[in-house]
């Protein structure tokens, strides 16, 4: 048996002519129910109802003809149901042919009259989505909604990342009977509702050009908050690795200084902080360096992280006395986990080593000794910095 997988646009005034002929043709159909019941008056053929991938798999199985057709809404490779159902067909040697069909995104764009080769395109449709994390590319971003996140629930997690004010456009029931096309602002658009057939599509947010971490202390709003430096945040960075897909823990934040860093580099960050003044240096600090992405927790650990998602690196910078306890709390939600804890006593450094031996690993250990240069008269002399412990240790 022949299966083509069908891009079915909005519905039957979107459909492509070699996907209604692909269509007319068909001596069997699949497809979820309500677009099935759109693209009615198309098909002749019997049409058997089916929403996941499996489903669709077993209707197919279970019929006796030539030439079956599977119609998915949107296109055929966009955020598509066709990308499950392909590789098991192919499992099982169906011959098969996939028929693109027109986008939400590209239905969008033409209403705006804007190309869309330069946004980066995100799916909140039926997956959990972080909307500052996809800004943080500086690109346009087009949303997929659907779900429990729709355009409002997108907007205000925008919102709360310090965004408000981005401009931001919903098109609703593209192409399919009452379309609008709704703009203002996140904080706006976060207070209206939507039909569940809405797509959103968020303007491009400020940030930062890249460059090699560890920037400049002078760089950060410190107030009277301790705060890592330049060379031991530098070191700290690369021992934790961090990868643009990773989820981060700053525990101790402070000002924020490794937590922003960590922002640039990470997909969420996460400042765990107890003290009120310091969170709200790192708010601030979050703010000029614009680190959307970046969550402020104010709490003491281990207890501010138990509603937190695993992480895949952590940072502690302080611990009040808790250390083990939050090395505990780090590897109970990911064995996986790189953690660094940087240490100024003898004290923490043995805290360190104990907790990671409790857990089975083997951490790293060095010591960073960095002087700089006063000037005296017309002299120059060193000045040391307290030498600081970076305790390491995880996954390679």
């Amino acid at each position: 048996m022949q299966v083509t997988l069908i891009g079915a646009g909005a519905g039957p005034d979107t459909l492509t002519a070699q996907a209604l002929a692909a269509l007319t043709q068909a001596q069997a159909l699949v497809g979820a129910p309500r677009l099935l019941e759109s693209l009615g008056a198309l098909y002749e053929c019997p049409a058997y109802p089916a929403s996941t991938a499996r489903d669709m798999l077993a209707a197919l199985e279970a019929l006796d003809c030539e030439r079956a057709a599977v119609v998915f809404s949107g296109d055929s490779g966009f955020f598509s149901g066709a990308r499950s159902l392909l590789p098991l067909l192919r499992e099982r040697g169906y011959d098969t042919a996939v028929l693109p069909g027109i986008s939400s995104v590209q239905m969008l764009a033409a209403r705006l009259g804007r190309p869309w080769q330069d946004w980066h395109l995100a799916s909140a449709h039926g997956v959990d989505a972080d909307a500052p994390a996809e800004l943080m590319g500086g690109k346009p971003v087009f949303f997929l909604t659907g779900g429990k996140l729709g355009p409002a629930e997108l907007c205000g997690q925008l919102v709360r990342a310090g965004l408000g004010g981005l401009a931001v456009t919903v098109g609703e029931n593209l192409a399919c009977p009452g379309e609008r096309m709704i703009s203002g602002t996140a904080a706006a658009l976060a207070e209206k509702s939507f039909a569940p057939l809405s797509v959103l599509l968020a303007e491009a947010a400020p940030v930062l050009p890249r460059r090699t971490p560890g920037w400049p202390d002078d760089v950060f709003i410190r107030g009277n908050t301790p705060m890592t430096k330049q060379t031991v945040r530098a070191a700290v960075l690369s021992k934790l690795a961090v990868t643009p897909h990773d989820v981060c823990w700053d525990v101790g934040a402070g000002t924020g200084s490794v937590s922003v860093e960590l922002a640039a580099l990470a997909r969420r960050v996460y400042a765990v902080e107890r003290d009120t003044d310091a969170c709200e240096l790192i708010r601030q600090n979050r703010e000029k360096f614009y680190a959307w992405n970046l969550s402020v927790v104010q709490g003491t650990a281990p207890e501010a992280l138990e509603n937190l998602p695993a992480p895949d690196a952590v940072f502690i910078g302080g611990s009040g006395g808790k250390l083990g306890a939050i090395l505990d709390a780090a590897f109970g939600k990911n064995q996986a986990v790189r953690a660094c804890v940087s240490a100024v006593t003898l004290e923490t450094v043995h805290a360190a080593v104990e907790g990671f031996a409790r857990l089975g690993v083997e951490p790293d250990i060095v010591q960073i000794a960095v002087s700089g240069v006063k000037r005296a008269g017309q002299l120059h002399m060193l000045q040391a910095n307290d030498p600081v412990f970076l305790i390491t240790g995880g996954r390679s």
